[in-house]
């Protein structure tokens, strides 16, 4: 299909499954934070199902054409990921600036880092057996998590990145035979720290990638608008990943009002295009969506285009998350009637 549409990764979870107003109060958590679960521990794993099908259902009866599972069984993007390898000291966290410039609690990286189990196959065998449409499930990028840690073991940051690359090219792998259509890599901190992004980061997010015959994405933003409100006149770090071995590249244009030529410096990949601006609860119209649509139409053929909201959702009202998908669908079927 023509500009297909699709989530980022999350969508918001219901307030009787997660404390939502806690969650807005903090930045988000790198370790776990099972705090912030309203549900009982012995009945988590059947609320957090149920959540799933109340995401896929929203995104279906949107319009939405590849479904995610919202994210629901996660306490952020990445904690869930990172705290489930081997090599991490749980019970003693260290501590790392969040892009944000603040302190965060992190994990503390004491051994080498190895995944010891699959971590999100049983979501993707979920999803798929919960839709017949095409599906995406994310998973954090090894530069985003050696950030994200306290290095107390590895000579260099490159050393620990890598290894973070072997788990998640072992994950990707067993997402894919799970049932995956697409495996999106969250990859933030290109953005946030270009310059290490340079040094190492291409290097990490290709090992992670080796030998994945799957469609494969990766997403840079410039940070949750509900958290990170400034926003750049343009990416720091872009057109590098035109020699990635990622085939997709999600963006944000609605908040920043990104110059799309930028787009011309990526030929030959695929563009998540971000047309959703999350900085407000008010829902755009479907005119708008066409328009942000339209606007890098001249940059990228239609034809390489998936239609997306600028990040993930996890921070909005429920309410108003999907009169915004709802928008976005409607505003790809306008520009697609016009190609058309």
């Amino acid at each position: 299909m023509l500009l297909p549409t699709s989530l980022v990764g999350s969508y918001p979870q219901p307030d009787w499954l997660i404390d939502r107003e806690s969650l807005s109060k903090r930045f988000p958590p790198r370790v776990r934070a099972r705090e912030l679960w309203r549900v009982a521990p012995e009945y988590l794993d059947q609320a957090q199902d149920d959540a799933t099908l109340l995401a896929i259902r929203d995104q279906e009866r949107a319009g939405l054409d590849i479904i995610t599972d919202g994210e629901m069984r996660r306490e952020s993007y990445s904690n869930r990921f990172a705290n489930a390898l081997d090599g991490v000291d749980l019970d003693n966290p260290g501590s790392a600036l969040d892009r944000s410039g603040h302190p965060n609690p992190v994990p503390r990286v004491v051994g080498k880092i190895k995944r010891r189990h699959p971590v999100e196959t049983r979501d993707v065998e979920f999803l798929r057996a919960n839709t017949d449409r095409q599906i995406k499930i994310t998973v954090p990028g090894p530069f985003t998590m050696a950030q994200q840690a306290q290095n107390d073991f590895y000579a260099s940051e490159r050393e620990m990145a890598l290894d973070y690359a072997a788990a998640v090219n072992a994950e990707i792998r067993d997402l894919f035979a799970a049932g995956a259509d697409y495996v999106q890599i969250d990859e933030p901190y290109m953005q946030a720290r270009p310059e290490k992004a340079r040094e190492y980061g291409l290097e990490a997010l290709n090992a992670a990638l080796n030998g994945v015959t799957g469609k494969t994405a990766v997403h840079i933003c410039f940070g949750y608008a509900a958290i990170i409100h400034a926003r750049p006149d343009g990416y720091s770090f872009l057109p590098e990943l035109a020699g990635s071995a990622v085939q997709q590249v999600s963006i944000e244009t609605a908040q920043s009002n990104l110059d799309t030529s930028v787009l011309e410096s990526l030929r030959g990949k695929t563009i998540i295009l971000g047309v959703i601006d999350l900085s407000t609860h008010e829902v755009e119209t479907a005119g708008v969506v066409a328009a942000r649509i339209k606007r890098a139409l001249p940059h990228v053929a239609a034809d390489k285009i998936v239609i997306a909201p600028d990040c993930g959702m996890k921070y909005l009202p429920r309410a108003s998350a999907y009169g915004k998908m709802k928008a976005m669908a409607e505003g790809a079927a306008l520009v697609r009637q016009e190609l058309c």
